[in-house]
């Protein structure tokens, strides 16, 4: 109970004072909490309200509890004095501010009495001209969504993920608009799990590269097993792509098929559709996580197959030259009473008994397949 009442504290009104009697906005004693804000605009019957100037938050919920509609405001990495006016303004969860304001959540779906908290994780894919063991290869951020009965806000955090495109393509379809918040929370939705399959794709391009250089035969001017750390790598990229796919099922499986207050009948349908795509998407990368652990295993049975190949070879030049090595040790003894140490064809003898033998050792070693 500290905790929530600590939590509470964060987001107390007396950071932003509202006055209801002149209708002005009191910023005073919260630093620039417009810095963070990236766009508000208030939506009637699914078309902007346009304005001579830009909307506060204050000034845009103000004007769609009086004329009716709903808010939506986009946040940028907010910091906890930036987001608490406009948590106070609208009765967030502090669970949930707190959340939305350290970034760094697994995605998600909660759900309080006058809001769903939702968190998703962006993907990029960062494109590269070669793939090497210290590629990038996914960049992950995060946007989290407030949906309530007349405002909808996004927290965005990292570098991508930006959501102007989609605003203005929502704005070009009123007719969905209108159905209010949650069908902004669904096009979201549907952007970030269409960001997947785009990532997906992309990614299974990077495997079958590696994949087939692995397998390639005679291959040269790279080291044996030099694949290894480009495969761990891949590894590294996908289970960080699969932190944000997996636990995302679930949420989505709940929009789709259980009743919400603040998810229009209508919107939930869709919902399936974005949970039908993420449940591929999570197929593929669960696919590539097992396909990259057997290219893998096959990558080092190579290079302990070559290892195998090399000592056999120097084995084999051992047993070569272990001859003439045994011929010359035998004739350097300098004993005065040796057999043919006098003999006139004594050397040319010796000298092709020696390469005769190392002859057939090597014909029958290569035979067998060592050298």
């Amino acid at each position: 109970m500290s905790m929530i009442r600590d939590l509470r504290a964060v987001v107390r009104p007396s950071r932003v004072s509202l006055r209801k009697d002149s209708g002005t906005y009191d910023a005073t004693r919260s630093p620039a909490t417009a810095t963070a804000v990236v766009d508000c605009a208030v939506y009637r019957d699914g078309r902007r309200i346009e304005t001579e100037t830009a909307l506060t938050p204050h000034e845009a919920v103000r004007l769609a509890r009086r004329d009716g509609g709903f808010v939506w405001i986009g946040l940028h990495e907010p910091t906890e004095a930036e987001f608490s006016g406009i948590a106070s303004e609208f009765g967030l969860h502090p669970l949930a501010v707190e959340d939305a304001v350290q970034a760094h959540q697994r995605p998600k779906l909660e759900r309080y009495d006058d809001s769903l908290f939702t968190v998703f994780k962006t993907i990029h894919y960062v494109e590269h001209d070669q793939l090497d063991a210290n590629s990038e290869v996914v960049e992950s951020g995060e946007v989290m969504c407030f949906t309530g009965r007349d405002f909808f806000i996004t927290v965005r955090h990292g570098g991508q993920g930006s959501l102007r495109a989609l605003r203005h393509r929502l704005q070009d379809d009123p007719e969905l608009l209108a159905k209010g918040p949650s069908a902004v929370l669904h096009a979201i939705a549907d952007h970030v799990v269409d960001g997947y399959i785009a990532v997906a794709d992309a990614v299974q391009d990077d495997i079958d590269e590696v994949e087939t250089e692995v397998f390639s035969p005679g291959r040269k001017g790279s080291p044996r097993g030099s694949d290894a750390g480009r495969i761990y790598q891949l590894k590294r990229e996908v289970l960080e792509f699969k932190r944000a796919v997996s636990p995302l099922l679930r949420p989505m499986q709940l929009l789709s098929e259980r009743p919400m207050r603040l998810v229009d009948p209508d919107i939930q349908k869709y919902f399936r559709d974005v949970a039908d795509h993420l449940a591929r998407v999570q197929e593929q990368v669960l696919g590539f996580d097992e396909l990259l652990n057997s290219i893998l295993q096959a990558n080092l049975a190579q290079a302990s197959v070559a290892q195998n190949e090399d000592m056999r070879k120097i084995t084999s030049w051992a047993a070569i030259i272990a001859v003439p090595t045994m011929v010359c040790g035998v004739y350097g003894m300098n004993f005065d009473h040796m057999p043919e140490l006098h003999w006139r064809y004594g050397y040319p003898v010796i000298l092709g008994f020696t390469v005769v033998v190392c002859l057939g050792i090597h014909r029958t070693l290569k035979r067998n397949g060592w050298l």
